[in-house]
């Protein structure tokens, strides 16, 4: 039976960890993003590993070599308790394959009921109880909006849980 473990990777390697797992025949699940980079004036939307330096490794622990996934190229080692690795919960798994759009990539901020424009009000930090306008979300699942003060539009980040809608 297929049960899912979690290999942890060497730095920057989950492609190739990934890659050589599934040449010897493993499941491979790498769950990733797109991020936006900012560098030099320039955007880029980049994937990214979803948890860097981990992958998630499908395998029947009653027939395959587990123990060779620990001597893979781009992998550390199985996370594992003592000698036995540690199974991942279906669930877990089910979960993250919800929030895949049809690309396969994790959608970050899809819970978000706003959209560009909205009136928001601020339930907690220090601006709490400001009324502004929603603008967008960074990969960090932090939320811009544009506040009014002193007569001018400012954008300030928060977090998203300490938005909530204007009726």
């Amino acid at each position: 039976m297929l049960k899912w473990f979690v290999a942890n990777t060497r730095a920057r390697s989950e492609a190739r960890a990934r890659l050589n797992l599934e040449r010897q025949g493993f499941d491979v699940y790498l769950p990733q993003y797109l991020k936006i980079r900012r560098h030099a004036r320039r955007t880029d939307t980049v994937p990214t590993p979803l948890f860097p330096r981990y992958l998630f490794v499908g395998m029947d622990m009653e027939v395959a070599r587990w123990r060779a996934v620990n001597s893979t190229i781009g992998v550390s080692q199985l996370v594992a308790n003592g000698n036995e690795p540690v199974c991942v919960p279906e669930q877990i798994i089910q979960s993250i394959h919800a929030r895949e759009d049809a690309d396969g990539w994790v959608l970050m901020n899809k819970y978000l009921p706003y959209r560009k424009g909205d009136k928001v009000h601020i339930n907690g930090g220090p601006l709490t109880d400001q009324v502004g306008l929603f603008d967008c979300v960074d990969d960090r699942e932090r939320v811009f909006i544009l506040l009014d003060l002193l007569g001018r539009a400012v954008k300030v980040r928060v977090d998203a849980e300490q938005l909530g809608a204007l009726a």
